[in-house]
């Protein structure tokens, strides 16, 4: 059964950047440590699905300002994809939203995440930028 939670030991947190770092920042050749990239980590609120003690997804929800949150860092395992997990974890960070009275949650998404972001009701408003050049 997947559980959607805080990551709450250093083991756990270990894991959460580890997995971070292997969707999200080595396929584009950065280094380790570069999924723990900015001063934004200590306020932000982690979010973790377990599959027992494995973690399978990870996202990271900082304000902005009062009103406005960013949703950031969000990845799902490959085997656990199309499944809910990403949703679920959302979802959480959603509630967070609401418990810090969020107005709106901005995220940049990578062109194969757009369509999940739009089932779960984001708009388009821009085109970002790419941080990492293209995946060698």
């Amino acid at each position: 059964m997947i559980c959607i939670r805080e990551p709450k030991t250093k083991e756990e947190f270990n894991s959460y950047y580890k997995l971070r770092w292997e969707l999200l920042r080595k396929p584009w050749n950065q280094p380790r440590g570069s999924e723990i990239d900015d001063d934004l980590e200590d306020k932000s609120f982690h979010i973790a699905a377990f599959d027992k003690n494995k973690i399978i997804g990870v996202g990271r929800l900082h304000k902005n300002n009062e009103e406005e949150g960013q949703i950031r860092l969000l990845a799902v395992n490959e085997d656990y994809r199309k499944k809910g997990v990403g949703r679920e974890i959302m979802n959480k960070l959603h509630q967070k939203a609401k418990e810090l009275k969020l107005k709106r949650i901005i995220l940049n998404a990578r062109k194969n995440s757009i369509g999940f972001y739009k089932k779960l009701g984001y708009k388009i408003i821009g085109k970002a930028q790419t941080i990492f050049r293209k995946i060698e």
